[in-house]
């Protein structure tokens, strides 16, 4: 396979994506198009902000799709006047249909942070903490027009470690052994040398698309739990509980070695980050 020829459109969004694009970029993989989302309003001022693989394209002179409609996606790929011969996933945040997925030569490959068929869908990272997982990894998978039920190329183990806890130290991991997981892929699915492995339905796991008011603490629950949403959900969509009618959000924590939750920095509603122990 000569990588310089292999024309590749990428699709992702959030930064996640950024570290995977950072990996093929490195290793002399040609992007030839980026797609990602459409800049969305941001902050109390609702600022147009484009996506971290937008701005990643454009300090890069790669080019860049921001389709508003998906059906609109093939004839936007159709004006690049090129032949794509493979396109790559991860963390794009839309579903693409069949008719998208298949435009390319060699099909479509995803990266996607779990170990498959475990943690499919949209917030396997977050879930994976959540649950108190010691162990998850990243899937290569051939997609399908369904949701993370593609056939498997590769997958890579990693394990959680508790000092290591949180989501962005972790999906920081999940990214690096992503990036280098799918540069060793591309090859050898291209030469022909990958028999896709087809995934067991039966041993399915699901995770949610994650709203704000997932994060309120519900101290009726143990601490290891408690502990773990916090982890999971900063900065996004942060975990918090409300004194007074007014929101505190929990920053930063630790779990003692008896399993008692330790806060250590909050952020109350319309009052700067500061030590707990400043608190009130």
């Amino acid at each position: 396979m000569d990588k310089d020829k292999l024309k590749i459109i990428f699709f992702g969004t959030p930064e996640f994506s950024v570290k995977i694009l950072e990996a093929m970029d490195k290793n002399g993989f040609t992007l030839v198009a980026v797609v990602t989302t459409p800049d969305k309003p941001k902050g109390r001022k609702l600022v147009l902000t484009p996506s971290p693989v937008k701005l990643w394209a454009q300090e890069h002179n790669v080019r860049f799709l921001q389709p508003t409609l998906i059906k609109d996606l093939r004839i936007k790929i159709q004006d690049l006047r090129i032949k794509p011969d493979l396109f790559v996933v991860a963390s794009f945040g839309k579903i693409l249909p069949k008719e998208i997925l298949e435009i390319p030569k060699y099909g479509t490959l995803n990266v996607h942070p779990s170990l498959l068929p475990k943690l499919r869908g949209p917030s396997p990272i977050q879930t994976a903490i959540l649950n108190g997982e010691k162990e998850t990894g990243v899937t290569i998978m051939l997609m399908n027009e369904k949701m993370d039920e593609g056939p498997i190329l590769a997958q890579q183990e990693l394990r959680i470690k508790i000092q290591d806890l949180g989501f962005k130290k972790l999906e920081e991991e999940l990214a690096k052994l992503g990036g280098k997981l799918l540069i060793e892929t591309i090859p050898k699915w291209i030469d022909g040398k990958i028999t896709p492995q087809p995934q067991d339905h039966n041993q399915a796991t699901y995770s949610k698309l994650i709203k704000k008011s997932d994060g309120e603490i519900n101290w009726n629950e143990p601490a290891e739990k408690i502990y773990n949403k916090i982890c999971a959900f900063t900065p996004w969509p942060s975990a918090y509980y409300f004194e007074n009618g007014k929101r505190v959000i929990i920053t930063k924590t630790k779990l003692d070695k008896d399993g008692k939750l330790k806060i250590l920095r909050v952020k109350p509603e319309g009052r700067n980050e500061m030590d707990f122990i400043d608190y009130k």
